[in-house]
């Protein structure tokens, strides 16, 4: 670790190598300590966190030596800061107190990303982000309609921080970035220029530090400290995941996809379990095995399961931590202590998710998670020929119930999706199916990168809108890639219908075209599908995904390297522009359009109404539009984006040009 105090009577500085990372001075302090008084309410994943400290203290002195510094306030020693192995300790010496305030050095200009998957900001320059995992929200826009009335049915509106994988990580373009190396509640306080501030709710926090020449060395960094996904299987990357949750018609509509000539590597029911119907829409029996409500969804299900197999098509399901009291499941792990208790008595824990309540599975207990990765993932999903599922949600442990392990919940609600990403990883494993078959999650934290193998967005709106909409999705993707996530994906055609919106037609298409260029593509009929135009609807439609399901399919040996990339280096499969390009500070906070490796760029229509939009073509080489093959030179144009049509230029050097040349005569098959 290059790390080195250096300290003279007006300032004390930390280095590594030749940058500044910290200045402490008496004028300017570094470390700030304070007694919190938190209040935590939960609503439905929702969260309202508030905190009021007091007791600041603020070291005006200081004494040192070669890897230790005591921070002094008043001639009392208050505080420490110490070089270890792996980057700084900062310590709050006084009893009881458990804030602390970092603040690290910034320099004019200097960009922020980082904060986990984010969804409205890549660049995080000028704001706060809290760092707890929970429900975004929807709307997420504060000046909506939409946000207050979801605001004022249960704190549900969000806000531009909330996201489902938060991280204590930024990056900086002096090419450093620093991960504070704990799960407790903290944040991210991008909002005064000269400095980043990182809040943590704990008496210690460790940050670890990287530094690299540019932005790929960093990112690679960072993947080797998270651990790295596996490569994506040929099946997940070669077809589309058609997702249907209309019990056995399911297969019946399937087959109208295959006749219109859709590449199809996969059906996605996620009522394999039963269903149950709520005034938020149609809900999933939180119940995970083959019972009798499976049943009766999905008669004979495992043989189905196998003449989709005959076909080359996989059946996918939906898995998540959490049982319903009202089934065979909960009573189950109910006499075998694999639930979460009342701090009050030894009764089970009880979370309403939406008019039914359900037990938390304890994950900080071996034996359960043993029990659940064997009892459910593995013996009623994996050995009945399900090759893969959404593992939802993970982001909902209260902060006021009994875990196992005597560890305190407010810690312990950041690592949630952690754990459960391991008991998904283990019960592949299990069966010998790690790299196989295939689970994807939302909820996140610093650490899940070594055993979720592939991230979906969350829950975006039908619609367009800044914050909840379409393009939340590219940002998601940008943000989770940095901090060591190669794979993500989202729900094509969007999820949340509420309050009258509705999908349409043009953001049907466009979300195809986006879909296509991530490396799985897989539709969800959202959480009102009766309501809302799904892709077998119309003729158009249908005909719609299966022409973008086959573009899909063609980039396969394309999307194959760039799995074989994040194996070896780390980076991400979509990618910011300055990753590539990281000499044009202009680049920074491009969030609309990316780059899908180093040899496509991707500019997709995020506007409702839009037939043209401007492009950035970076570098100093030209770049080929990957539908009328016409050569560009780089700056930034106003390309035409009529639907079927988005903006994807390539390089004409690339290894893959002649792949890229020929995905053109699809869209005008």
């Amino acid at each position: 670790m290059n790390l080195r105090i250096q300290a003279d009577g007006e300032a004390l500085e930390l280095f590594f190598g030749a940058r500044l990372v910290l200045r402490h001075s008496p004028s300017c302090p570094a470390v700030v300590i304070a007694r919190g008084a938190a209040t935590v309410e939960m609503y439905r994943g929702n969260f309202r966190i508030e905190d009021r400290p007091s007791g600041h203290l603020t070291p005006s002195e200081w004494q040192t030596s070669s890897k230790r510094v005591e921070l002094l306030a008043g001639g009392e020693s208050v505080a420490s800061m110490e070089i270890s192995e792996d980057g700084l300790v900062i310590r709050a010496l006084v009893p009881s107190y458990d804030r602390i305030w970092v603040r690290f050095h910034a320099e004019p200009g200097e960009c922020v990303w980082g904060g986990g998957e984010q969804l409205s900001y890549l660049a995080l320059n000028g704001r706060r982000f809290p760092i707890w995992t929970s429900e975004p929200g929807v709307g997420r826009d504060k000046s909506t309609e939409l946000t207050r009335l979801m605001d004022a049915a249960g704190m549900a509106g969000g806000d531009y921080w909330n996201t489902n994988y938060p991280q204590p990580t930024f990056l900086t373009s002096r090419w450093l970035a620093m991960h504070l190396d704990a799960s407790c509640y903290s944040a991210l306080d991008f909002t005064d220029p000269a400095r980043h501030e990182v809040e943590v709710w704990a008496g210690e926090a460790r940050f670890e530090i990287f530094a690299d020449e540019g932005p790929m060395g960093l990112v690679s960094q960072l993947s080797t400290r998270f651990g790295r996904q596996p490569e994506l299987p040929d099946w997940a990357i070669g077809g589309a995941i058609i997702g249907l949750k209309d019990g056995a018609n399911s297969f019946k509509r399937l087959e109208r996809f295959l006749a219109a000539d859709a590449n199809v590597s996969a059906l996605w029911c996620e009522d394999w379990a039963g269903i149950r119907e709520t005034s938020f829409g149609r809900r999933l029996f939180w119940d995970w095995h083959l019972g009798e409500r499976s049943a009766a969804r999905y008669p004979q299900l495992p043989d189905r399961i196998s003449e989709l197999v005959q076909q080359g098509i996989r059946f996918l399901a939906y898995a998540n931590p959490y049982l319903c009291i009202d089934g065979d499941l909960y009573r189950e792990a109910e006499s075998g202590g694999h639930l979460c208790l009342r701090l009050d008595s030894d009764e089970a824990y009880l979370v309403d998710f939406g008019e039914f309540e359900c037990g938390v599975v304890d994950f900080t207990r071996a034996e359960t998670c043993d029990w659940f990765g064997e009892r459910v993932l593995a013996r009623e999903m994996l050995d009945n020929g399900i090759a893969g599922w959404m593992a939802d949600f993970g982001e909902y442990l209260p902060t006021d119930l009994r875990l196992a392990d005597g560890s305190d919940p407010m810690d312990a609600h950041n690592r949630w999706p952690v754990l459960w990403a391991q008991v998904n990883a283990k019960a592949l494993a299990s069966r010998g199916k790690t790299g196989d078959a295939l689970f994807f999650m939302r909820a996140g934290f610093s650490g899940v990168q070594k055993d979720c193998p592939l991230l979906w967005a969350g829950d975006q709106s039908v619609d367009f809108t800044r914050h909840d909409g379409i393009s939340t999705v590219i940002t998601a993707a940008l943000t989770a890639g940095l901090v060591g996530n190669a794979y993500s994906h989202s729900d094509c055609g969007g999820y949340t219908s509420l309050h009258g919106n509705v999908r349409t037609e043009e953001l049907m298409q466009r979300w195809c075209e986006l879909a296509t260029f991530a490396p799985v593509m897989r539709s969800h009929e959202g959480n009102r599908p009766d309501d809302n135009l799904q892709y077998d609807s119309t003729p158009e439609l249908l005909a719609c995904f299966a022409r973008w399901s086959r573009v899909h399919a063609r980039l396969a040996p394309y999307v194959r390297q760039l799995c074989r990339e994040a194996a070896t280096s780390g980076l991400p499969a979509q990618r910011p522009l300055f990753l590539h390009y990281p000499d044009d500070p202009a680049l920074f906070a491009v969030q609309d359009q990316f780059l899908y490796g180093a040899d496509l760029l991707v500019a997709p229509v995020l506007e409702e109404g839009a037939v043209e939009r401007h492009v950035i073509l970076p570098g100093e080489a030209p770049w080929r539009h990957l539908w009328t093959s016409e050569e560009f030179e780089p700056g930034v144009l106003k390309i035409a984006a009529p639907i079927g049509r988005p903006p994807v230029f390539y390089r004409p050097d690339s290894t893959y040009a002649g792949l890229f040349a020929n995905l053109g005569e699809e869209i005008s098959a």
